[in-house]
């Protein structure tokens, strides 16, 4: 190939061949401009030209998939990325069977988000595009007010329906659940390749971490309500990303997946060696860029790009960029597969 475009060495790398050269993305929330497509799209599209990064993962809110079936927030009150929330619409493991199946194009949030994609691909026509979307497992615990990582991280709901309750207790209707908001994705999956998303950044958050659930269990609830999902993307490039710490990116090894993006520095986690079978994303600690911890940022790109320079891969934080974040260190990032 004579010269390669965005779309040529995104498809490429994540088609397990190498490409003219790696390619590098970051990714971030900006909490003040989230709340409407049109401000999302603005900002991602100003972001992206900014650093001419080679390929966009969508940040959209932390909740926004929970909103479709009902639940509230305080969007003037976060805690880190996550709003305060108002609201459940399961205040019990009872009302589990409540939950109903959604049509994207009739459901509020998900509409809101198929616009931002609309707009988002007319600003940046010859870039790719995914959008990111949370497994079943993980909406429904956001549903209920429960963090979907064994550290919290949301909150507003003092006393949310226990694990126990939800499982154990009621796990039939948490099948029902799982299912209805699996089907849900799905419809709202397919709805994005219309819209101009060339794939998913698919984020089974913290749920992989045996402390919340173990490997029956995570088999139980997620594996086959992702599957779900996972096919109703098979028509783009999908990257799993597995979060924190004990994220068993391993687990993933026969997913219909790409790509797939894990903290590769956390407690418990293999490094970029691990013997994966979709191209690796990450590489470098994403807390370096709270600190602007320059000379780490470089060297650990360094590092990740000399260790994986015979083989597809995508240079980029190992999660979501702190929101503290300098220019610099942005800039830092991007210019790593250049030096």
């Amino acid at each position: 190939m004579s010269e390669w475009s965005k779309q040529d060495r995104f498809r490429s790398i994540l088609s397990g061949e190498r490409a003219d050269r790696p390619i590098v993305s970051g990714w971030r929330h900006f909490i003040d401009k989230e709340q409407n497509a049109e401000d999302l799209a603005a900002t991602t599209i100003s972001f992206t030209k900014k650093y001419a990064w080679d390929w966009v993962k969508i940040n959209p809110r932390a909740t926004y998939l929970a909103e479709a079936w009902g639940n509230r927030y305080d969007f003037t009150d976060y805690q880190t990325v996550f709003p305060r929330q108002t609201t459940t619409v399961i205040p019990t493991a009872d009302n589990l069977w409540e939950l109903e199946v959604k049509k994207a194009t009739r459901t509020a949030p998900l509409l809101e988000h198929l616009e931002a994609v609309r707009i988002i691909r007319q600003g940046l026509p010859d870039t790719p595009l995914i959008q990111t979307v949370f497994s079943p497992l993980t909406v429904l615990l956001f549903i209920v007010g429960r963090s979907a990582y064994v550290t919290k991280t949301v909150f507003g709901i003092e006393q949310p329906v226990t694990l126990e309750s939800l499982f154990k207790e009621h796990r039939a209707a948490a099948h029902h659940a799982l299912h209805v908001i699996s089907l849900t994705l799905a419809d709202y999956v397919q709805e994005l390749q219309q819209a101009g998303s060339d794939g998913l950044f698919y984020a089974v958050t913290g749920t992989a971490h045996p402390g919340l659930f173990d490997e029956a269990m995570f088999d139980e609830l997620s594996r086959p309500y992702d599957s779900i999902v996972l096919e109703a993307a098979s028509y783009g490039k999908n990257i799993l990303h597995t979060c924190g710490a004990y994220a068993q990116p391993e687990k993933f090894n026969d997913y219909r997946i790409d790509g797939i993006s894990w903290d590769t520095i956390a407690e418990g986690n293999p490094g970029l060696e691990a013997n994966l079978k979709s191209t690796k994303v990450g590489g470098v600690d994403h807390g370096l860029f709270a600190v602007n911890n320059l000379e780490q940022i470089q060297k650990q790109a360094e590092e990740a790009l000399t260790l994986m320079k015979n083989q597809p891969f995508i240079l980029s934080p190992n999660c979501a960029i702190p929101l503290n974040v300098t220019d610099e260190a942005l800039e830092q990032l991007k210019n790593s597969v250049f030096e």
